[in-house]
């Protein structure tokens, strides 16, 4: 059951990360379009395509960390017996836990200190940049507790684009 929520969970993020792409792509056009052809840049068009870019490039690190689309190194444990492979997979995935949750609590501390603060040409909260890593520490924490189970059931995690 689990597994299951984790899979729609990072089906989510991979939609969400396409739907934040193709705003990217709206909000650089829209830049060009106004700076070459109007003579009028959009004030917002650059911060926001900045803030798109860190909230897509949240998600798609989330999920990578799910479908095992990072740099590991796989190589090495292959040729370990299979009783030292398991407990040092275990252990790279109870470190990746934790990495998720610092950074997760790390960025909501920064998220709260500058929430008052305003993005200029946005008008919306600095905690804006915050928040997108807060939370992908959250979502690496919750994937990588989901390795966890997986590796002491002996089952595989399958990748959420199936």
């Amino acid at each position: 059951m689990y597994t299951r929520f984790c899979a729609a969970l990072a089906r989510l993020c991979l939609q969400l990360g396409v739907g934040g792409l193709v705003l990217l792509v709206v909000a650089v056009l829209y830049q060009v379009i106004g700076r070459y052809v109007f003579n009028d840049t959009p004030t917002w068009a650059e911060s926001g395509a900045v803030l798109l870019v860190l909230y897509v490039t949240m998600l798609g690190m989330a999920v990578g960390v799910r479908d095992a689309g990072h740099i590991g190194l796989e190589s090495l444990l292959v040729l370990a017996p299979d009783a030292i492979r398991l407990k040092l997979e275990l252990l790279i995935q109870a470190l990746v836990l934790v990495f998720g949750l610092v950074m997760a609590y790390n960025c909501g501390v920064l998220a709260v200190s500058v929430w008052d603060y305003k993005i200029p040409t946005l008008g919306v909260s600095e905690a804006m940049k915050y928040l997108p890593p807060a939370g992908a520490g959250a979502l690496i924490a919750v994937f990588a507790l989901e390795h966890i189970i997986a590796l002491l059931h002996h089952t595989d995690v399958e990748p959420a684009w199936h």
